[in-house]
């Protein structure tokens, strides 16, 4: 099963670009749909938001293994579908993350960093963080 993830989104079309931004959404469908027949990737997910006021107008997650998403990374195809993606949208933006077992792993990590910071609630207040009324 899984346990990282690649997590693309988008905002806003280049005003003037939207008939090759259709090109490239398909582009890039077409390519994650092959790598997943391929086994290069486990799966992918696609999403279009409604106008919401934000950055993001959607996003793609592409689902595997470390080692399966770092291929991902470095395949030529991969690189020139989101270079042509950064000419056609705002805010292009691409970062790795975990799913199922690799939460676990990253969750018991954190818990270890928090077991060696003080809890007290005093290095909160004198930090700023919390207003007080």
């Amino acid at each position: 099963m899984a346990d990282r993830m690649i997590c693309i989104t988008w905002g806003e079309n280049v005003a003037g670009r939207e008939q090759r931004g259709l090109e490239v959404f398909n582009e890039a469908v077409g390519l994650y749909g092959r790598m997943q027949q391929d086994g290069r990737i486990e799966s992918f997910d696609v999403a279009l938001l409604p106008p919401n006021g934000g950055a993001i107008d959607g996003f793609m997650l592409l689902r595997g293994t470390a080692d399966q998403l770092n291929a991902v990374k470095e395949d030529e195809e991969f690189q020139r579908v989101m270079i042509d993606a950064s000419l056609i949208v705002h805010g292009l933006c691409m970062c790795d993350g975990y799913a199922n077992e690799g939460i676990a792993k990253q969750m018991a990590m954190y818990q270890e960093a928090i077991a060696k910071v003080p809890q007290d609630g005093a290095a909160a207040e004198s930090s700023g963080r919390f207003a007080r009324a």
